[in-house]
């Protein structure tokens, strides 16, 4: 994996959700109309608050859903579906019990943590500059090369030394693979673990790849954190890395959770906290 969760960039994932965090403030959608005359509302319409409705309606504008009278007519009904179950879970109690009580105070401060995440990130914006300096710092570390290679992954030296004499001795190495090796993601594939760059292997791997020869495997095993592997180098062609516009808002996530870490930083400091 070239990026890596940190505590403060799982915290803004979770809270933000699908979401995604703007670099400006978002457009403003048209805001709904006035609630309609008493007289032309239809059954339920008193259990659902305009404001609710406005807020809901607000969210799937933003969201890029066209407004048309048929989704004001589904949201009205979802929230009238909900004041009816929220009142069928109050006439039981269920909002007096402790366990219960613990759980809205937990959803409660979460919307209030999101509003707070968002409006830090307004006022502590990702520049471009910081984003072009972060591909290129990522660009340098992926090298110019991509390595087609194949694995068998076994658990003991000895098995690997036997799986290696079987090569030597004409056998297939996809076929091999198949039968021993312990890595469930490529073994039906034959070992492929298709083209990638070293960085995204273990050291030992990556080592031991980059040091073969075309259509050769290695003649000793190579230990890694995850058993014995040997590894046949299939091809090597001249990396593909994407412009920075394709990855900018992967980019811009990934300084904008660093911005949240250092943030989270001052503030157990502040508490504290270590």
């Amino acid at each position: 994996m070239i990026y890596r969760h940190t505590l403060a960039a799982t915290l803004l994932l979770a809270v933000i959700g699908s979401t995604a965090i703007a670099q400006t403030p978002a457009k403003k959608p048209a805001a709904a109309p006035a609630a309609a005359p008493a007289a032309a509302r239809s059954p339920g319409s008193d259990l659902v608050s305009q404001s609710q409705l406005d807020l809901i309606l607000k969210e799937r504008l933003a969201q890029g859903q066209p407004d048309s009278p048929e989704l004001r007519a589904a949201l009205r009904d979802e929230l009238i579906n909900r004041e009816l179950f929220v009142r069928a879970a109050k006439a039981k109690g269920m909002d007096r019990d402790s366990s219960m009580k613990i759980q809205m105070q937990v959803a409660s401060e979460s919307v209030l943590i999101r509003a707070y995440i968002g409006e830090y990130l307004n006022s502590n914006q990702v520049s471009d500059d910081a984003l072009k300096a972060e591909y290129e710092k990522i660009k340098a570390g992926l090298g110019d090369k991509e390595y087609r290679a194949r694995h068998i992954l076994v658990e003991k030296k000895e098995d690997a030394e036997a799986i290696i004499k079987q090569l030597q001795s004409g056998g297939k190495f996809e076929e091999l693979a198949k039968a021993s090796s312990k890595d469930t993601g490529s073994k039906e594939n034959g070992g492929d673990l298709d083209w990638a760059v070293p960085s995204n292997y273990v050291k030992p791997f990556a080592d031991a790849m980059v040091a073969l020869q075309k259509g050769k495997f290695t003649p000793t095993p190579v230990q890694s954190p995850f058993g014995f592997h040997i590894i046949q180098l299939d091809d090597v062609r001249d990396a593909k890395v994407p412009a920075l516009d394709e990855v900018k808002p992967q980019l811009a996530q990934r300084l904008q959770g660093q911005v949240v870490e250092r943030h989270l930083t001052e503030l157990r400091a502040k508490a504290g906290i270590q």
